[in-house]
């Protein structure tokens, strides 16, 4: 396994679990243990994670895991959810889609598909739909944020609300019945609600980490979604909470 591989297989177990220890991490990597302390300090020094004596945990930083790291982003779950968030949009609609691994497999489905209006403010996305003969692109300007390569701010704000789709995918880092659904930034969280708030539905795609975890900044509440798209993995109380305040949940494939 590649050490770029390695490394974002450790920060996605961190930041799923909250911590992991070396013999652990050890053992699922298949790598010995030296190796895994020397990944930890690498990822400690770049402050993706704090060390600890023997592991390492998510502490205070709040680990937001940068795109480049999230190697399992066509993983079987999020090309699921992906399908099945595909299946919403009708021909010739007009697509918003915030920055995200599984909103990133979204604009895949729906470039191959076409024709399709597609809004978005991921410059990862609309390098990759740019040359596409289907699709007709507009990309939100604004700051652009490294961890998630999304253009986010006042800019990004105005031009949202300037048009309007009828169809927008949010990309989050939790969602749940109480917290609604969050992300890691602030700027990040106005510029996603500015996809909702100027849509005609808001469909969150969120494989099952995300499901009942909240992050820093709050989107919008979970009436505010339509729909929620996840998969088997995600636990089932949350589900009908989620549910019981007004959200269509739907849940593909099996769980991992």
């Amino acid at each position: 396994m590649l050490r770029s591989d390695r490394q974002a297989r450790i920060l996605e177990h961190v930041a799923a679990r909250g911590s992991a220890d070396v013999v652990r991490l050890a053992g699922l990597l298949g790598v010995s243990q030296a190796t895994v302390r020397r990944d930890l300090r690498q990822l400690s020094e770049q402050r993706l994670l704090e060390r600890t004596h023997g592991g390492a945990v998510l502490g205070a930083l709040s680990i937001e895991v940068p795109l480049q790291h999230r190697v399992d982003q066509r993983s079987p779950q999020k090309q699921a959810i992906a399908r099945a968030a595909a299946d919403l949009v009708p021909k010739g609609a007009v697509v918003g889609l915030t920055g995200g691994s599984t909103t990133t497999e979204v604009a895949r489905l729906l470039a191959d598909r076409g024709p399709v209006t597609i809004v978005t403010n991921a410059v990862n996305i609309a390098a990759a739909l740019v040359l596409r003969p289907g699709v007709t692109l507009i990309v939100v300007g604004g700051t652009a944020r490294s961890a998630s390569y999304e253009l986010v701010g006042p800019i990004a704000e105005k031009t949202l609300a300037d048009h309007h789709t009828d169809i927008a995918f949010l990309g989050v880092d939790g969602i749940s019945a109480v917290h609604g659904c969050t992300t890691h930034d602030q700027l990040e969280a106005a510029t996603d609600r500015a996809f909702a708030g100027h849509s005609s539905r808001t469909v969150v795609v969120a494989d099952h980490t995300k499901i009942g975890r909240a992050t820093f900044a709050r989107i919008c509440p979970t009436a505010g979604v339509h729909t929620l798209v996840t998969d088997a993995g995600a636990p089932g109380g949350e589900l009908d909470a989620i549910a019981a305040v007004g959200v269509q949940v739907t849940v593909v494939g099996a769980a991992a």
